[in-house]
């Protein structure tokens, strides 16, 4: 108990991953927590359609990150020196691309929800314009807090959005006005206030000179003192935009081979939902997401260690980058499968208890979508090796390959089968991007199969490092 408190208190790997593991353990638990609320007060179609309404600003704010929070946390990590200028392009370039996606979602919005009421849709239409820019702002906090590897204001960011959703809605509860219009601009307030917050916190690396003046001002400064003013003046601005494309090109050029991996992975993980709007009731959908949220519990170590290597082995030679990842995947992969075990065996009557009688009807569903997020999980550990040495395409063809296939086994499992084929087809994707990941790393960067899934020295090098830890702390 001694060891595992020095090892919390100190500043390495092992401590961010442990500090990020309990805030990914809460952020679950607040999101099981809330679904409880939701669903009990809103029953199984009610639920259905709220979860609908908070769908599309979460789909939208992947889709349209354009790799950007990856591309910053990659680019500040190598090239420091242009931090400032990273951070400014990040943010200026979503403003424009949020008002052409919220013009787009309020004019398709009735088309997207064609099985919902009018009500619903007029709900979700406000709710994604208003709350799609802050998801956008979170996104590149997080990030920019990342690449500071400022862990502590990166778990902040993260938790405190869950955190004040579910302390809105309780406050609603208790006032007895909780509704899904109520509960939609309660989680829309306090997003507003945790983005508030971290704007806050991140003030001094936020202070970049937005429109470029400092930098322009600074380079006027340096201009030699033998030109005329004119002169002096024109080579400054010169200078300073040479000085800024290398930057834009870095960034967004690093975001552009990257995006294609997030946006696939975030089709990845909506398509399901996606398809249950489109061909099932609200009914269905909320089961779903219910189940959903509750086998994301199992995720949690891996989420941790995902967030905390990328940062930590980016810059790293190649070979010292697959040794890291790779060995993170073999402690985190078998923990996680044990862990499993027991959950599974208490998860329907945990089911029954959290949620009610009429949430058992999936929990087949349940069982299959936990198994599907720890092989998941998994499979984004090892990814984080090809984005760290900057050959995110290898990711692309990864999930391009596994979304294709989990699409098309949704459309053939969900008409016989229902939330249970959906379920079984995400289960069967996530295995395969495992399979694609471990072939890559053996074809690209020549790591042996049996080197990158097993390892007797694991858990000696894990004994060892916790020792050590214990030691410089003591």
């Amino acid at each position: 108990m001694r060891r595992l408190s020095r090892l919390w208190s100190g500043g390495g790997v092992l401590a961010a991953i442990m500090k990020t593991s309990a805030a990914n353990l809460i952020i679950v638990l607040l999101g099981t927590v809330t679904s409880i609320v939701t669903a009990r007060m809103f029953g199984v179609a009610g639920k259905g359609e709220f979860s609908a309404i908070l769908f599309w600003s979460t789909l939208l704010a992947g889709v349209l990150s354009f790799g950007l929070p990856t591309s910053l946390i990659f680019n500040r990590r190598t090239h420091p020196a242009h931090g400032p200028a990273y951070v400014r392009a990040g943010f200026l370039f979503q403003l424009p691309i949020c008002l052409i996606a919220g013009t787009v979602a309020w004019i398709c919005m009735p088309a997207w929800l064609g099985n919902y009421g009018d009500h619903i849709v007029a709900i979700a239409r406000w709710y994604t314009v208003f709350t799609l820019p802050l998801l956008l702002a979170v996104n590149l906090l997080s990030a920019l807090a990342q690449s500071m590897e400022n862990f502590g204001l990166y778990n902040g960011i993260r938790l405190y959005v869950p955190l004040s959703n579910l302390a809105g809605l309780l406050a609603l509860w208790a006032w007895g006005s909780l509704s899904q219009f109520s509960s939609a601009l309660m989680f829309l307030v306090t997003s507003l206030c945790v983005v508030c917050w971290a704007l806050y916190r991140l003030r001094r690396e936020l202070a970049v000179g937005w429109f470029g003046k400092k930098e322009e001002q600074a380079d006027r400064e340096k201009a030699p003192t033998a030109m005329s003013g004119d002169a002096a003046a024109a080579s400054a601005t010169t200078g300073t935009m040479s000085e800024n494309r290398g930057p834009l090109r870095s960034l967004f050029g690093y975001g552009g081979r990257v995006y294609g991996v997030e946006l696939l992975g975030t089709l990845y993980t909506q398509c399901d939902k996606l398809i249950i709007l489109s061909l099932l009731a609200p009914r269905e959908f909320g089961l779903y997401t219910v189940v959903y949220t509750l086998s994301r519990v199992f995720n949690i170590v891996q989420t941790a260690i995902s967030g905390v290597v990328f940062p930590k082995v980016t810059g790293l030679a190649p070979e010292e980058i697959v040794a890291k990842v790779s060995r993170a995947f073999r402690l985190s992969f078998p923990l996680m499968l044990a862990a499993l075990v027991p959950g599974m065996l208490v998860g329907r009557w945990l089911l029954g208890l959290l949620y009610g009688e009429p949430f058992l009807a999936a929990d087949t569903a349940f069982y299959l979508l936990s198994l599907e997020c720890v092989v998941g999980g998994g499979s984004w550990i090892l990814a984080s090796s090809f984005n760290a040495m900057g050959r995110p395409g290898l990711v692309v063809v990864r999930q391009a390959i596994a979304l294709a296939l989990t699409v098309g086994l949704c459309f053939a499992f969900a008409p016989a089968y229902g939330l249970n084929g959906i379920a079984l087809a995400m289960l069967i994707g996530a295995f395969s991007r495992i399979v694609i990941s471990v072939a890559a790393m053996k074809i690209v960067f020549k790591a042996p199969v049996s080197g990158v899934l097993f390892d007797k020295s694991d858990w000696r090098f894990l004994a060892g490092r916790l020792t050590r830890t214990a030691q410089s702390q003591s």
